[in-house]
């Protein structure tokens, strides 16, 4: 929206139930005087789907900054219930009567985007209404469509209004949003250049050592290596870093180039330079309960929620070689390039003149979490005093003193993987996802590590059955059950599970029927691996992970408000980590650790515990 090009075209809008107008601004006609003053007086209530976009734009276009405390998003709303993320989706999955027109995408792209000047199109760049009046009016009648779609969607949550405190937490997530983050766009040009130097460095070297046309060609390279006795099926990384130990030469040569040159870290510096505004900062990172069977937030634009981690003990040093063009120094210290690029990445993001970053997260919230509401009290005990839970694991499941596990003992690194792979179900397959076999361990080995931590964590073992059958029972008898401090509830074709902080999660259509495992298992409508609106299968571990990372995200949530009402301004926030842009001098990483640790009412009895520190440019401590 900073581009000088930005305009609105069309605004349809309705009052209350009113028939629904549009003001045709393209063709000169006026924003009327009650839209005007409706849209800048705060006591007048806003409601669209994807209000923020809304919002943003009639900001620049009125030149006024509208803040986010009148306006109302029937799309958070949808999410809440576990509905898809689009308008033309959800109004599908509720059969609403004015479904959005399916043209629709076409006629933006059409009027909306520039298009390329052609002899036939009189060499234009951009199609007016006079270019097309007949198009035109069908997209005047797309918008107007919209707005009907939407208020017949809005009629239809009518029953489940976002409850107030999760409209605090909307608010203060367009706060966030509107605030942005800054960064260093100087390193960023210098990132991209060097990345393009160093790929167009080896895919010379690769055509000198092979001669193919093309060496980021597979099947060019496949045929390359089986004329030299290496057959390989693939060449994704698993597969090459597979046969680098088998090889030698120029195969061996060959191979590391194919790994550098698969490795790509521009894609996410390309993102920021595309996603900087003009005041230098990026918005619009996070989307409000994007997750939505969960409600926790989803990364937009970069998806800072998957961002490489970085373990360079020299990073500042790096940072600098790269910013000042001296990427040869790069090239002779470290053993590789791509690798340093994708370790910067985070670095990009900057705090602003004067101030620093302070970052603080939750210490294993999701363990302990679980321990919490499975009631485990050992492993409370645990979080209570020193803290270490994979040496407290690693103790339970072999019957060995705590003292005699160290950092460096194969035993706590079996306690380790059993943490991060068994707390929601998950057996042998779990494990060899988590790199169990790279670690050493045999697949012998793994049924009885699973045996050994579900033997040691009976309470969570237990739970998981516990709140399948207790979501079984409230999908077959349309009754409320109460598992610890969750409730089950059946209502309207949903099935609510009702967490400690008294958010709902929503399962959409559930249905018993025969699962993946053989066994008549509870399923429900909602956003598969697909991207599709499908039937899901789920059950009791399943359950209790979204329960769990629901529950944390509530406990994140409430951190920041904390945080903002102290007058701290929160830049970012990743899983269970938030980013706040501090005044050199002010506050102390105590003080807001102090503050992120303090446990709400309905928390009494989770061991909280929050960490942080300060930095210059954003990094993973």
């Amino acid at each position: 929206m900073d581009s000088p090009d930005f305009t609105i075209l069309l605004l349809a809008y309705a009052f209350d139930d009113d028939e629904t107008k549009i003001v045709d601004l393209a063709c000169g006609e006026e924003l009327p005087d009650e839209v005007r003053t409706a849209i800048t007086d705060n006591s007048v209530i806003k409601t669209a789907f994807n209000a923020a976009f809304e919002r943003v734009c009639l900001s620049k276009f009125l030149g006024v900054k509208l803040t986010p405390k009148s306006w109302q998003c029937t799309a958070v709303q949808a999410s809440m219930l576990a509905l898809p993320l689009s308008l033309e989706g959800v109004g599908e999955v509720l059969n609403i009567q004015r479904k959005k027109l399916k043209e629709g995408s076409d006629l933006v792209r059409y009027f909306s985007l520039p298009c390329k000047p052609t002899k036939s199109n009189g060499g234009r760049e951009r199609n007016l209404p006079e270019d097309d009046k007949e198009r035109w009016e069908r997209f005047k009648a797309y918008c107007i469509r919209d707005v009907e779609a939407e208020r017949e969607i809005r009629w239809k949550f009518r029953k489940y209004p976002i409850p107030v405190n999760e409209m605090d937490l909307y608010q203060l997530d367009q706060e966030i949003n509107d605030r942005g983050i800054l960064v260093d766009l100087d390193m960023v040009s210098k990132a991209v250049e060097c990345d393009l130097m160093y790929k167009e460095h080896i895919t010379t070297k690769a055509y000198e050592l092979t001669g193919l046309d093309n060496p980021n060609s597979v099947s060019q390279v496949k045929d390359w290596l089986s004329e030299r006795g290496v057959e390989a099926q693939s060449l994704d990384k698993k597969t090459v870093n597979g046969l680098l130990g088998e090889t030698d030469g120029e195969v061996l040569e060959v191979l590391k180039l194919r790994l550098l040159m698969a490795k790509t870290s521009v894609k996410k510096y390309e993102a920021i330079k595309r996603s900087v505004s003009k005041d230098g900062r990026v918005h619009g990172l996070l989307q409000f309960y994007g997750a939505n069977r969960t409600g926790r937030w989803a990364g937009r634009l970069v998806q800072v929620q998957n961002l490489p981690q970085n373990h360079l003990p020299d990073l500042e040093l790096a940072r600098l070689l790269i910013k000042e063009g001296r990427f040869e120094d790069i090239e002779l210290l470290y053993d590789s390039v791509p690798g340093v690029l994708s370790e910067l990445i985070r670095t990009a993001f900057v705090p602003k003149p004067g101030s620093r970053f302070i970052v603080v997260d939750f210490s294993a919230i999701e363990a302990r979490v679980l321990a919490w509401l499975a009631g485990e009290n050992w492993r409370l005990q645990v979080f209570e005093s020193h803290g270490k839970i994979y040496e407290a694991s690693a103790s339970a499941m072999f019957n060995v003193p705590i003292e005699e596990i160290d950092k460096g003992s194969p035993l706590r690194q079996k306690g380790k993987i059993a943490e991060l792979a068994l707390g929601y179900g998950g057996s042998v397959g779990a494990l060899t996802s988590m790199g169990a076999l790279d670690m050493g361990l045999t697949e012998e080995e793994l049924p009885q590590l699973v045996n050994q931590w579900r033997n040691a964590n009976p309470h969570i073992t237990r739970f998981w059955w516990d709140v399948d059958a207790a979501a079984i029972k409230a999908v077959r008898e349309k009754c409320e059950t109460v598992v610890g401090k969750m409730c089950f509830n059946y209502k309207s074709g949903i099935l609510f599970i009702t967490l400690p902080s008294g958010r709902k999660l929503s399962y959409i259509k559930p249905r018993l029927q025969i699962n993946k495992f053989g066994r008549k298992g509870l399923t429900y409508e909602g956003i598969g691996e697909s991207k599709k609106w499908m039937r899901i299968d789920t059950y009791g571990p399943k359950l209790v992970e979204n329960i769990v990372q629901a529950t944390s995200r509530d406990l994140l949530a409430l951190a920041m408000l904390r945080l903002r009402n102290k007058g701290f301004e929160i830049v970012m926030h990743v899983h269970d980590e938030a980013v706040l842009e501090v005044p050199l001098g002010e506050s102390s990483v105590e003080e807001v650790c102090k503050i992120m640790a303090i446990g709400p009412q309905w928390a009494k009895g989770l061991p909280l515990r929050a960490d942080g520190y300060e930095c210059s440019f954003y990094q993973k401590s």
